[in-house]
């Protein structure tokens, strides 16, 4: 079961990082008209390399990052909703992230359930 566990667990974080790296991608690729776009992309990028680098001092606050995390994506997504650009690009990204939640929320029960076990 423990195998089973690890291997679930790393399909988990390869999850978030394809799915992150893809948002990350396709809001940098949107350089124009508006620089949110860029600094969305970049905030992508900022809050998955501090989830899991292995930086001692940032480690402890994976659980608070982890919810960074969840929390600017679905603002994203609430931003597209309200005016977004309803087009293949917006939904393809949308659905993306919407992904990247439930992964991100997978992870989290999961880490939160070991803990409580002891693991």
């Amino acid at each position: 079961m423990s195998a089973t566990r690890s291997a679930t667990d790393t399909a988990i974080r390869v999850g978030v990082v394809l799915l992150t790296l893809i948002a990350a991608a396709v809001h940098l690729s949107l350089l124009f008209p508006d620089v949110a776009f860029i600094l969305n992309g970049l905030g992508y990028l900022a809050l998955l390399a501090t989830l899991y680098l292995p930086i001692p001092r940032l480690v402890p606050h994976r659980r608070l990052v982890r919810r960074a995390l969840m929390g600017y994506a679905t603002l994203t997504i609430l931003l597209w909703l309200a005016i977004g650009e309803r087009s293949l690009l917006g939904y393809f990204t949308t659905a993306d992230e919407v992904a990247l939640v439930v992964l991100l929320l997978l992870e989290d029960r999961r880490i939160r359930s070991r803990r409580d076990e002891g693991l």
